[in-house]
């Protein structure tokens, strides 16, 4: 676990530094996001946090090569791990042509694809499923690379899409990546198997690399991560979901099932579980513009995100709120799965009442006339 914790401390102080010379350069090469109507900031605001998202993640996967107890791992477990990275960094580079040319969605699904078809050629891949009943579902080539793709690809625009608001998305995949870095250690320490495993490598770096880059996202924020940070969050919290299949047995897991470790939740449905609130916002997004005639790719202002907004929250405090409800889901979804007792099922009730209660009666019980924004500032006294 010291491990890890570096490999996390690591990716936070070079992410955290690097994203100041991304700045720089994407002030310079003219990266900005330009003020329009479905957005909420006010002045432009410079892209390219990937690449500082990017060089946390690589910085800290060299570490953990030369720690010694990771560096144990294994070839094909470190190997995984830079698969995902490599094609994280396709869709990353993908991301930063788009922050300066603005390329169409269909180039970007493209891209989507060809780093999702790299993992796949490179044995990254969702091998089965398991089935209710304590069944196992082995997927063959083409199934298992079909899944895989579809995966990836519907994780990184998930993220993607609710990437709206400063902080929000960081917040939102650092603490799945938290969720699922507990699961995965969880799963390898109760079956007898090294802890040294590349979905808790991944996610320790993923975690570390998204706090550090929100003391530049925060509201307000410095700076945007941009497609190349949001494509290249959602491809690395997939990629970590899918070499844990590899890593792990159909029947290490088939047996941990059996001991009601995991009754319900098992690695593949986990990341979805984290990025509910993303994939259901994905999900309304593309029905409403179908219904509308328009492209499920066309940009509106009526995500979740907008309409926390809309009830009365302010910025910050509506960022504050997704988080709540993503750990709610993340780290609650984990806690289910490996602690199943009536302390657990307690504490998560008590804090779904609290989050419902934020979300929805704060803003109408606040007194009529005021309006809360995080740039407000006092009139003077008079004399």
């Amino acid at each position: 676990m010291r491990e890890y914790l570096a490999v996390f401390l690591v990716a936070v102080v070079v992410t955290y530094l690097l994203a100041v010379l991304a700045r720089e350069t994407a002030l310079r090469f003219g990266a900005v996001a330009r003020v329009r109507d479905r957005d909420v900031h006010e002045v432009p605001i410079p892209y390219f946090g990937g690449l500082a998202l990017y060089g946390g993640l690589v910085a800290a996967y060299v570490v953990a090569r030369n720690l010694p107890f990771l560096s144990r791992a294994g070839e094909q477990a470190l190997s995984d791990a830079g698969v995902v990275l490599t094609a994280g960094g396709m869709v990353c580079a993908l991301g930063v042509v788009d922050d300066l040319f603005e390329i169409d969605a269909l180039t970007k699904l493209g891209g989507q694809v060809l780093a999702a078809g790299y993992m796949v050629y490179n044995d990254v891949q969702l091998y089965y499923l398991y089935l209710p009943g304590n069944g196992m579902l082995t997927l063959d080539i083409s199934q298992a690379a079909v899944a895989t793709v579809i995966i990836v690809v519907a994780t990184v625009n998930a993220v993607n899409f609710v990437d709206g608001l400063d902080g929000l998305a960081a917040g939102v995949v650092g603490l799945g990546a938290v969720g699922y870095f507990l699961f995965s250690y969880r799963l390898a320490a109760v079956n007898g198997e090294s802890l040294a495993i590349p979905a808790a490598l991944l996610c320790a770096a993923l975690a570390g690399g998204c706090l550090g880059f929100l003391s530049h996202n925060f509201h307000p924020a410095a700076m945007f991560m941009g497609d190349s940070g949001s494509m290249l969050i959602g491809l690395v919290l997939a990629g970590s979901a899918l070499t844990l299949t590899a890593n792990f047995p159909i029947d290490v897991v088939g047996e941990t099932t059996q001991a009601s470790l995991l009754p319900v939740l098992l690695p593949v449905l986990l990341p979805i579980s984290i990025l509910v609130l993303p994939f259901l916002d994905l999900l309304l997004a593309i029905l409403r513009r179908t219904r509308k005639g328009l492209s499920p790719f066309s940009p509106d202002k009526q995500h979740l995100h907008h309409r926390l907004l809309e009830l009365g929250h302010s910025h910050r405090r509506a960022v504050a709120i997704m988080w709540l409800w993503a750990a709610l889901i993340s780290l609650g979804g984990t806690a289910v799965a490996v602690y199943q007792n009536r302390v657990v099922f307690l504490a998560l009730a008590g804090w779904l009442v609290v989050t419902v209660v934020l979300t929805v009666v704060v803003p109408r019980v606040e007194r009529p006339g005021w309006t809360h924004h995080d740039d407000y500032v006092p009139p003077p006294p008079r004399r």
